[in-house]
């Protein structure tokens, strides 16, 4: 009896030790993201300006914001084809090049090298700043098609293609999910290639039958998380575009950001902070939901 009580105080005082080790994390989890976000709720219902204090409103910002707010309509639309465009480009842009990266090739390292060092930097302010100046009218871009006798193009100042240059910048950055496709391909078995050139598969069988299932988890992962990161692009369009010209480029963030930080409504913006975030909540959930008729899993999940 001594010893079995001996053995339960020792689980006792190593899940003290693991409360401990965990309490930083959740002290920050409490302080940073769940106060802040139960506080941007109760703020959505009220019309809170910093500099006057709360007025309780009701559902009245959520009213306002599907009721008249022309700008809301025209930065979610632009938020979706942002979103639409540059999360496959660069799912597809990742994949073919890490194909690529796993070929048995010379200095291949260094290459996979110099395809991963622009996500190093992410979305910063320095690479926005780096992307207006190649892509401005009298830019680096345009510099390289004059002799080519191509007309420059208004990159950044026509409505129709500013979006697209934009979203260039977060294609050039897929050196992340590049890295995982490449872990996974590594792990695919070669006795699965093997068999399949001796059932007289092609390439494209290959790809098709035993490549491309096994890549499936690594493919909904990153679709998720860069679907995730795409809704909450801000640095990017502030920096190159600040929205503009005529609001092409004007993001869902940005707006948010704007009522917040320019004009002083933070009822208003929390209530756009929950609906962004119940957008990405929902596209999560259904992604989840038809994960099982697309995502294949090696033990057969």
């Amino acid at each position: 009896m001594k010893k079995k009580t001996g053995k339960t105080n020792l689980i006792k005082r190593y899940d003290n030790w693991g409360v401990i080790f965990i309490l930083p994390w959740l002290i920050g989890f409490l302080v940073f993201q769940l106060y802040p976000l139960a506080m941007a709720l109760f703020n959505s219902f009220t019309d809170y300006d910093p500099l006057r204090g709360r007025d309780w409103v009701g559902l009245r910002n959520y009213i306002r914001i599907f009721k008249s707010d022309l700008t809301f309509r025209e930065s979610v639309r632009t938020t979706f084809i942002y979103v639409l465009f540059s999360v496959p480009a660069k799912i597809i842009t990742a994949l073919l090049v890490a194909l690529l990266m796993n070929l048995r090739l010379k200095a291949i390292n260094l290459f996979r090298t110099v395809y991963y060092l622009p996500s190093i930097f992410g979305g910063s302010v320095a690479i926005s700043i780096l992307w207006r100046f190649l892509f401005k009218r009298d830019g680096v871009v345009n510099g390289i098609l004059a002799p080519l006798n191509i007309p420059g193009i208004d990159w950044l100042g026509n409505p129709r293609i500013a979006l697209f240059t934009v979203s260039l910048v977060s294609v050039w950055q897929f050196g992340s999910s590049m890295v995982l496709f490449l872990a996974q391909l590594k792990n695919i078995p070669p006795d699965l290639y093997e068999a399949a050139k001796i059932d007289g598969g092609n390439a494209f069988q290959r790809f098709w039958n035993i490549t491309f299932p096994s890549l499936t988890p690594i493919l909904f992962f990153n679709i998720l998380m860069q679907m995730i990161n795409a809704f909450q692009e801000f640095t990017l369009p502030f920096v190159i575009t600040n929205g503009g010209p005529s609001n092409s480029t004007y993001l869902f963030s940005m707006l948010i950001y704007d009522n917040a930080f320019r004009y002083l409504k933070m009822g208003y913006a929390s209530a756009l902070s929950w609906l962004l975030f119940l957008t990405i909540m929902i596209i999560t959930l259904l992604l989840f939901k038809t994960s099982a008729r697309w995502v294949f899993y090696g033990d057969g999940g």
